[in-house]
């Protein structure tokens, strides 16, 4: 059976995104480009709601991100992705497929079928609804050193107390670290 990983980076004050949907704030450097090209050598299938989804493909397709993180622009163009959206009729990006059925029924499923590991990208919405039905393994946080005025918390709209166990810790150069967290 696959495990669920939810992988998202975060500022101190917990957000994931600022309350107009910006993302600038993350710190993309060397080393948090090597991580995210070693991460994709897993092979795991990236799950990403319709948002993440359309922010990703125009950014991992374009000639900027080849140009800046050209292994990591590999990674992603070639990684097989699963859209959640019951708004998009089709996709266009490369090794993409869409699911338009019941979520929690289609992610049980692709549990029980998949040869790989599931890692969710971003997609808050999505983190949530399947933590709050228990279908996520383990959460992995990118913690930005930065601090944002607004924003809101890859944790909005989790029903009850969800109890976790830090099982591993890294630390970057840039100060950012990597946390992550398994279900207790």
């Amino acid at each position: 059976m696959a495990t669920l990983k939810a992988f998202t980076f975060i500022t101190l004050n917990g957000f994931y995104k600022n309350t107009d949907n910006d993302i600038s704030w993350h710190q993309h450097g060397k080393e948090e480009a090597k991580y995210s090209e070693e991460n994709l050598k897993s092979e795991n299938i990236l799950l990403l709601g319709r948002h993440t989804y359309q922010m990703m493909e125009s950014f991992w397709t374009s000639q900027m991100a080849y140009d800046n993180f050209p292994e990591v622009a590999i990674g992603m163009n070639n990684s097989k992705k699963v859209v959640v959206s019951s708004s998009l009729e089709k996709v266009n990006w490369k090794n993409t497929s869409l699911l338009k059925g019941n979520l929690i029924d289609e992610i049980k499923e692709l549990k029980k079928t998949s040869k790989h590991n599931i890692t969710i990208l971003g997609s808050g919405s999505l983190v949530t609804q399947l933590t709050n039905v228990g279908l996520i393994d383990s959460y992995e946080i990118m913690l930005d050193p930065i601090a944002i005025g607004q924003g809101t918390s890859i944790f909005d709209g989790v029903s009850g107390t969800l109890h976790l166990k830090l099982i591993a810790c890294k630390k970057l150069k840039s100060g950012t670290g990597i946390l992550t967290y398994t279900k207790l």
